[in-house]
């Protein structure tokens, strides 16, 4: 496996940690202060988005390190609760970090 695919996967994991945290504290000022509609509004939608992104990118992360279902569901619903993805990336980090290939072509003997 290439390490541009957990790269991208680690980096989504963050970016869509860090929209999750932004977004309920979006929500507190908009249910809570009934302020910040427009703002909440926006950073759901951005949220969206992202998050079907970090989705595609997780998938294929587990789909290339041969994950059982179970597992890739749990990377995949981790996302949806706040703090947890930066404690689930860290831990998949270091468990597919030892299916990386370099990339270099290795000699075949005949």
């Amino acid at each position: 496996m290439k390490r541009s695919v957990l790269t991208r996967y680690r980096v989504m994991a963050y970016v869509t940690a860090v929209m999750l945290m932004i977004l309920c504290v979006c929500m507190v000022f908009k249910y809570g202060f009934d302020t910040g509609e427009s703002l909440t509004f926006a950073v759901s939608q951005l949220h969206g988005v992202l998050f079907i992104i970090y989705l595609i990118f997780a998938f294929d992360l587990g789909s290339k390190a041969k994950w059982p279902i179970g597992k890739l569901l749990w990377v995949l619903v981790s996302g949806t609760i706040p703090t947890a993805a930066f404690f689930v990336e860290r831990k998949v980090a270091r468990e597919v970090e030892p299916l990386i290939t370099d990339g270099s072509a290795q000699a075949v003997k005949a």
